[in-house]
């Protein structure tokens, strides 16, 4: 069955109020201080004491690693020589917070890279965990947790929950190096996570207000706000810091659609801002129904035969539907409670968004995943 959609928007050149601010958010949710922030880790390293479900011969590399881990130990093997099945090569990932010291331990995250069919109840063995400048910052070992299972019998029948070709080590990681951002430069910077102008404008604003004086912040561009420690601050940088990130900022967001044709949802934000307009949304089904039949020739014919075939039936219906006005309206869900009136599913309301906002009936940007 093939399914045409048809959608017809008429734009009225009438405008809307502005909508009010949104609520204050703290400093500490709109921006980060610039150094001060994770860093990824990553290492390579092998699990062990798997029950019959880790790498094949045929994974090189494999039996290479346990060759050379054996052989670090004492024990001379060639890789040839390997034939278990309790060993598995990974990829081993954590993430190293800021400012933390030798000794703290962390969460390790580990998966497969050959064709192991499960991971769990195997231990990894210690890896060095190394930063994008191939110094080790940490080490991980212990115990793996799978998230899923995964079972089978000889005749085919199996069943798998999750992905257990992949888990977790909770604080199987030990920090070895640490990474100290450098706070006592005297001056700071805050970047925002969403750069914008307004809201940078309104934080130089409520930190100068703060402090008292209009020369401790400002605003290098849309995403970073460079302070100036004060002089009776400098020796408590972090008190510092820690009274700037509680300060309220009324943040201007842009207005934003969200739509995943995949799973036909659609998630729209408060700052949306829907202008008045006139839908027409009809629905053309086509459907084509192959009918067979058999043609034979007639009684006591000569050098007739039998010939099958196929012949298609096509048929259309068309729904009417009236053209609905949707008032000019401050939200998504105005537009949303216009349209159920015409009856469109969720996968038929973003293809009209997607022509309203190519009309300008929409002033917000539309997102597609």
């Amino acid at each position: 069955m093939i399914r045409i959609l048809t959608t017809l928007i008429l734009i009225s050149g009438l405008t809307l109020p502005s909508m009010g601010l949104s609520a204050p958010s703290r400093i500490k949710e709109l921006a980060d201080v610039r150094g001060v922030r994770e860093n990824m880790l990553i290492g390579y390293g092998l699990v062990v004491g798997l029950s019959g479900t880790g790498d094949t011969q045929q994974v090189l590399f494999t039996n290479q690693s346990i060759s050379g881990m054996l052989g670090r130990l004492g024990v001379r093997v060639s890789p040839m020589d390997i034939r278990s099945r309790n060993v598995a090569a990974v990829m081993v990932t954590a993430q190293l917070p800021a400012f933390v010291r030798s000794g703290a331990k962390l969460d390790v995250n580990v998966g497969s890279i050959g064709n192991a069919r499960s991971l769990a109840g195997g231990t990894l063995l210690m890896t060095p965990l190394k930063g994008p400048d191939g110094q080790v910052y940490a080490l991980g070992q212990g115990s793996v947790q799978a998230g899923g299972f995964s079972a089978g019998s000889s005749q085919g029948a199996s069943i798998q929950k999750n992905q257990p070709t992949s888990g977790r080590v909770p604080g199987g990681g030990i920090v070895e190096r640490s990474v100290l951002p450098n706070l006592n430069a005297g001056r700071l910077y805050m970047d925002l996570k969403e750069p914008d102008f307004t809201t940078a404008s309104r934080m130089v604003k409520a930190l100068n207000d703060y402090i008292g004086t209009d020369d401790v912040a400002r605003a290098v561009d849309a995403a970073a706000i460079e302070i100036t420690v004060p002089a009776d601050k400098a020796d408590n940088v972090v008190a510092f810091l820690g009274e700037l990130e509680t300060l309220r900022v009324e943040a201007d967001r842009r207005g934003r659609i969200v739509i995943n044709e995949r799973t036909g949802t659609v998630v729209a934000g408060a700052d949306v801002v829907i202008r008045p307009v006139a839908v027409a949304h009809g629905n053309l089904e086509v459907s084509i129904t192959p009918q067979n039949f058999v043609s034979q020739p007639n009684a006591f014919s000569q050098g007739g035969q039998t010939v099958a075939g196929s012949v298609n039936d096509i048929n259309t219906r068309e729904e009417v539907n009236p053209v609905i006005a949707v008032p000019g309206a401050t939200n998504i869900q105005g537009l949303v409670t216009a349209l159920n009136t015409l009856g469109v599913s969720a996968r038929d309301l973003i293809t009209i968004l997607q022509a309203m906002k190519s009309a300008g009936a929409i002033d917000a940007d539309l997102e597609v995943m």
